[in-house]
C-alpha cells in the first residue's frame, strides 16, 4: 500500500531531478576565476545580410564629457557601439584593441561609442585614461539605453559589441570579448556595402 509520506518523497524527488535538470548547462566558463561579480558574454557572434536587419536603433543620452548625443547624429557612418563597466574584466582585456580598431578605422567612416552600464563619471573616466580610449561612452546606469537594445544585446552580457550599418542597423554582434580579427572582418563587410 502507498502511503501518502511515499508520494510526498517521489513527488519530491521528481521535483529536484526537474530543477536540476533546468540547471545542468555548465556556466563555470562565463565566470571569470577570481573575478566574481559578473557574467561575460558566451563568445557568440552574428552578422545580419542587408536584407534581414531590424530598424534603425535610436537611443540618446549625455557623455562624460557632456556632450549631448544621439544615435540618429552618427546615420551615414558605420558604428561600433561598445557595451563596458570599468570593473568587467573582458572588458579591460579588450579596451586597447577596441582603441586600435577605432584609430584604423576612423578615416573609413566608422565611429565608436561605449555605453558604460554601471559606473559614474570618476570610474569610467580613470579607465579610458588608463586604456587611452578617445571615443565618447554614454554612462547607462538608469538602463534607458539597454532598453532601447533589447533583443540585440543580453543585460547580463558585458561586454557586447554591436555593429550598426550606415542606416543605423544591427549589421553585426558580439558577445563577450571582441576578438580584433573578427571585429575587423565585420566592419570590412559593412564598409563594402
Amino acid at each position: 500500500m502507498t502511503t501518502r509520506r511515499t508520494l510526498l518523497a517521489a513527488a519530491g524527488g521528481l521535483s529536484l531531478t526537474a530543477v536540476l535538470a533546468a540547471c545542468g548547462t555548465d556556466t563555470s566558463g562565463r565566470y571569470s576565476s577570481g573575478d566574481a561579480g559578473y557574467v561575460s558574454g558566451d563568445g557568440v557572434t552574428t552578422e545580419i545580410p542587408a536584407d534581414q536587419r531590424d530598424e534603425p536603433l535610436d537611443f540618446s543620452g549625455t557623455t562624460y564629457d557632456g556632450e549631448d548625443l544621439a544615435s540618429a547624429d552618427l546615420r551615414g557612418e558605420v558604428l561600433v557601439l561598445n557595451v563596458w563597466y570599468a570593473s568587467c574584466p573582458p572588458c579591460r582585456k579588450e579596451a586597447p584593441d577596441l582603441q586600435a580598431i577605432s584609430e584604423e578605422y576612423a578615416e573609413q567612416g566608422v565611429a565608436f561609442l561605449g555605453v558604460n552600464v554601471r559606473d559614474a563619471a570618476g570610474p569610467a573616466q580613470a579607465f579610458e585614461q588608463t586604456y587611452g580610449i578617445t571615443y565618447p561612452s554614454l554612462p547607462d546606469t538608469d538602463a534607458q539605453i539597454m532598453y532601447a537594445l533589447r533583443g540585440q544585446v543580453a543585460p547580463n552580457a558585458v561586454p557586447s559589441t554591436l555593429v550598426l550599418d550606415r542606416e543605423g542597423r544591427v549589421a553585426a554582434r558580439i558577445s563577450g570579448a571582441a576578438d580584433p580579427s573578427v571585429l575587423r572582418a565585420m566592419l570590412d563587410t559593412v564598409l563594402a556595402e
